[in-house]
């Protein structure tokens, strides 16, 4: 049996999703504009209206509000170094914490260089943000707050209505880094105020390389790549309209029932494990955490190992650790939190699908099980 556990990095495309795009490769294929003034053109731009307003959808946004972008890390940089860039000389302050996805950190320690200052706020020890810390940390010169909706790795999830509160009395910009709880979870922006929201389609079964920013009407940013063809001042070049398509078909075919059903099956994955496997533990919450994510340490052994066997025995997952043969550093965001070294490294994140059985979860159990066991038994860490 073949079971893929790995769905928080990229998931399988939904069948309906392909066939929507092959539409847009080989028959409405005109660029998406009415600069030509030909039908192709302005049929490939009602098409793409139509998929703004499909993704928009489930946020109670506007359609206009949405820029298809190549995906979650552009819509990130997108957000934060265009807040940035907008300032001109005036360099401020920017706020996020200690466990956020690379592409953010990345463009903070960008800015860092050019003279703006970043905040790194801690989290508790299941990964959530702290308010009160949060509305301490705000000052006259913070021009702008980002966050994860929900955290990657250990799926924990923000409480988003509390600090969008804060944000939004001190009169300071939010973006939320959606791309792991777009669908997954809740988020009607009409009642939680965030500025800017970063989507991407590949972890709710559309197509890798596409991706969506969502941008308040009041907010200004300045672009970060220059040329013809842009939306929003902001993204030049041919727009990648099949992608679009894709994304939107994704977002129209979601069913919250199999939301709930990823929740069940990855609880049921968890007692499993908790009830046969000695010495383990959840990193991130019990509650308040992504229906479909499960980040577990395994004391004694490494994470790296747990992989490699499964994946013989025929089960995808990842390590909740970034080791490798050359880089033994233990995660960040396990680190963050408050995991040692030797229980980090020992870590392992299964992530659901809508594709994922109950016979597929009941045997991802069983290897995890023979795996932890055999591997604890060579040994030579308990």
């Amino acid at each position: 049996m073949k079971v893929y556990l790995d769905n928080a990095t990229t998931t399988r495309t939904d069948e309906r999703v392909v066939e929507e795009m092959k539409r847009f490769h080989s028959e409405n294929y005109g660029a998406p504009t009415t600069e030509y003034g030909h039908s192709w053109g302005v049929a490939s731009l009602e098409a793409l209206e139509a998929s703004k307003a499909s993704v928009a959808a489930p946020l109670n946004t506007a359609p206009e509000n949405v820029v298809f972008t190549s995906g979650g890390v552009e819509s990130n940089n997108m957000a934060i170094l265009g807040v940035a860039r907008a300032r001109g000389k005036d360099k401020g302050r920017i706020i996020t914490t200690k466990i956020e996805h690379s592409s953010v950190l990345g463009a903070l320690e960008y800015l860092a260089k050019e003279g703006f200052r970043v905040e790194y706020m801690g989290v508790d020890e299941k990964g959530f943000v702290r308010p009160d810390d949060l509305e301490a940390a705000l000052s006259d010169d913070t021009i702008l707050v980002t966050l994860a909706h929900a955290n990657g790795e250990i799926g924990t999830v923000q409480p988003v209505d509390e600090i969008a509160k804060i944000c939004d009395a001190a009169g300071i910009p939010l973006h939320l880094d959606a791309r792991m709880s777009f669908l997954w979870e809740k988020l009607d922006l009409s009642r939680v105020h965030a500025d800017l929201v970063s989507l991407t389609a590949h972890t709710i079964h559309g197509p890798k390389g596409v991706g969506a920013l969502v941008k308040g009407k009041d907010i200004k940013l300045e672009p970060i790549m220059f040329g013809t063809g842009t939306e929003f001042n902001g993204r030049p070049g041919t727009l990648n309209l099949p992608g679009a398509a894709g994304m939107a078909k994704a977002v129209e075919i979601w069913d919250d029932g199999e939301v709930e059903l990823a929740r069940k099956r990855r609880d049921r994955l968890w007692a499993g494990i908790k009830e046969a496997i000695p010495d383990t533990a959840l990193n991130g919450p019990e509650t308040g955490r992504l229906s479909n994510n499960l980040s577990c340490n395994f004391q004694h052994i490494e994470g790296e190992s747990i992989l490699l066997y499964l994946d013989m025995a025929g089960v995808a997952v990842s390590t909740g650790s970034a080791c490798s043969s050359k880089n033994l550093k233990p995660s960040y965001v396990l680190s963050a939190i408050g995991i040692p070294p030797e229980a980090s490294h020992g870590s392992i994140r299964f992530s659901l699908s809508k594709y994922n059985t109950d016979d597929q979860i009941d045997y991802a159990l069983e290897k995890t099980l023979e795996v932890v066991k055999r591997l604890r038994k060579m040994s030579s860490m308990g």
